[in-house]
């Protein structure tokens, strides 16, 4: 019953806004009609057609916390007013030129550089393919031997990355660095784990992300453990079902292998509950980011909390969701107490467009999650005797 609150849940929307949303979860719960709609979105940004109007006028708002700065900051104020904290991230996605990977530190510097008179702005995050090229990663991660112009390039990309690490540090913010395709994961986990060694031995500066529907990552985070423990570091763990199952899947019968990802959601739902478990089991040494609009697995923490008498605002315990879902959640766990972060992707609109494709398909592809979604808005815009149609 504590996600059931709509009141709390919605409070910040106003009726036109709540409308809009019902009818954007409407929309992007057909599941055809996303898949289209990708698909002409994908081809008119090579083109360079102006469709810009038609996502700032539609999903944009559901999910972008606006496109600059001031915008974002405006949100994050309100935010902070129903007692949830935010990070930032700039959402474009930029090319693998050396050009676009020096802008894409100069954005994430940038976001950190709010966070020093915002408080409630505790955190900020990176991909690490934004700061490097993905072939880098991909050689590094099957262990093949890079060129003396690849360790050149390596080298910048590790400079950038520790100079984000640094400057998190220096403010007091936490850094989580994102999870990526299987195949070039073992790179980011190397790097992740370099980082957390350095950063992290007093208090997690640096967390990293670890995909549940992987079928080997119970062992790697049991492992991770381990490393710590022996080098004297503390880990910090963003915890995800994840992202990428169709072009893992897709990849692995390419190759004629088997997929690293779990055979079905109740397979994963298994894998992340038991890495979850062992997350809160050793407490002492991990730090959690829950990153999920499971209501179950948020349950499963609070429950955990409550028989072990651990206290809401504990400083290892963190409920994440992103901007525009799972509100319900959200607010309904600040509202008792517990340490809420909202994800608030920005930038400009036809900047991050390919961010804004990804959200209408997860939220075609996780069973349950839109229709709760449209559920919870209709019970809301009930009690408030507003009619939709």
């Amino acid at each position: 019953m504590i996600f059931d609150n709509t009141q709390k849940a919605y409070h910040l929307k106003s009726d036109k806004e709540l409308c809009k949303a019902y009818y954007l979860f409407r929309l992007i719960s057909q599941q055809s009609l996303v898949s289209i709609g990708s698909y002409f979105a994908k081809i008119a940004l090579k083109l360079k057609l102006p469709v810009a109007p038609i996502f700032k006028a539609t999903v944009f708002s559901q999910f972008c916390a606006g496109i600059d700065k001031e915008e974002a900051l405006v949100l994050v104020k309100k935010l902070e007013d129903s007692k949830i904290q935010s990070y930032l991230h700039f959402a474009a996605e930029e090319s693998e030129t050396e050009k676009g990977m020096d802008i894409s530190l100069i954005k994430i510097l940038e976001t950190l550089s709010f966070s020093k008179d915002t408080p409630c702005l505790s955190f900020t995050g990176f991909k690490a393919t934004a700061l490097g090229s993905m072939s880098l990663f991909e050689k590094r991660s099957a262990k093949i031997n890079f060129t003396k112009t690849e360790e050149k390039a390596w080298k910048r990309l590790l400079n950038r990355i520790h100079t984000c690490c640094q400057n998190a540090r220096a403010i007091g913010v936490s850094i989580l660095i994102d999870a990526e395709e299987s195949w070039l994961q073992n790179a980011i986990d190397e790097i992740a784990e370099s980082l957390m060694e350095k950063y992290n031995k007093e208090i997690p500066i640096v967390y990293t992300t670890i995909q549940m529907y992987r079928k080997d990552r119970l062992d790697y985070l049991k492992g991770l453990h381990e490393k710590a423990i022996n080098k004297s570091y503390k880990i910090g763990v963003k915890l995800v079902r994840g992202a990428y199952t169709e072009k893992e899947n897709l990849k692995a019968y390419k190759l004629g292998i088997t997929s690293p990802i779990c055979d079905s959601k109740e397979l994963t739902d298994t894998n992340f509950n038991n890495g979850l478990d062992f997350v809160l089991d050793h407490l002492k040494d991990i730090s959690l980011f829950l990153g999920s609009h499971n209501e179950s697995s948020s349950l499963r923490v609070v429950n955990w909390m409550t028989e072990n008498k651990v206290t809401k605002d504990h400083p290892h315990i963190w409920f994440s969701q992103l901007f525009g879902m799972a509100d319900h959640i959200s607010f309904n766990l600040a509202a008792e107490g517990y340490s809420v972060v909202k994800y608030l992707p920005y930038g400009p609109v036809n900047q991050v467009v390919p961010y804004l494709i990804r959200r209408a398909e997860e939220n075609t592809s996780v069973s349950g999650q839109t229709p709760r979604e449209l559920s919870l808005i209709k019970k809301e815009l009930r009690r408030r005797k507003v009619k939709v149609f």
